[in-house]
């Protein structure tokens, strides 16, 4: 018996943390791919490669330290008309992390990316593994857009094969959802088989794919 896994964030859910963008309501045929934990140069220009194949555009919530040690790939990210957020320095759990030093380690990130984006742009923040306490969150709300999601595909789960992965985030993505995947070394195996896939899926029924 397969174990119950979230691919779809219940409404409920989305209801108890309002301040979160979980989605972007419309009628318009359009889905909001995102990356985390990226970029690195084994798996994010695979990512990129499939999204320029389908005119796609995507938002990348980029881990500090990566950006500092991978620049060009992220200059690569951004050359090809993709938007990129914060997903912390070292990639930290909020809810283990005192509230000071996460505080810290988001600045920390934000510093790395600042110069590679628009001055009037209000930075996009995402709590790596959806965990941030609320006196984390609500100190940060002001200064940034707080990304969660609204589909998330499994592509990080070693009990989620590449089949389970594409039919399941194709099964909850709606008008308007927020897909999260990840390029990272961990994921891009099961990604070169579930990306274009559903991007296909999508493309064929008339979908297109923006940045937040």
């Amino acid at each position: 018996m397969r174990k119950f896994f979230p691919h779809r964030t219940p409404g409920w859910v989305q209801n108890l943390f309002p301040g979160f963008i979980w989605n972007k309501p419309t009628d318009d045929k359009v889905v909001y791919l995102t990356f985390d934990d990226g970029p690195v140069p084994q798996a994010t220009p695979v990512v990129l490669d499939y999204l320029s194949e389908f005119n796609a555009r995507a938002t990348f919530f980029c881990v500090g330290e990566n950006v500092i040690r991978y620049p060009e790939v992220l200059k690569q990210v951004i050359t090809q008309g993709h938007s990129v957020g914060n997903h912390t320095h070292h990639h930290l759990n909020g809810w283990s992390t005192p509230v000071q030093d996460y505080l810290q380690d988001v600045e920390h990130c934000q510093q790395a990316l600042n110069p590679y984006l628009a001055a009037d742009f209000k930075p996009m923040m995402r709590p790596p593994y959806g965990r941030i306490l609320p006196k984390q969150w609500r100190n940060l709300a002001a200064d940034y857009q707080l990304v969660m999601w609204d589909v998330l595909s499994g592509d990080f789960s070693g009990r989620i094969d590449a089949t389970t992965c594409l039919k399941q985030s194709i099964r909850f993505t709606r008008p308007g959802s927020i897909v999260l995947f990840h390029d990272s070394i961990k994921t891009i195996e099961k990604l070169k088989a579930v990306l274009p896939a559903f991007l296909k899926h999508f493309s064929q029924r008339g979908f297109s794919f923006k940045q937040l």
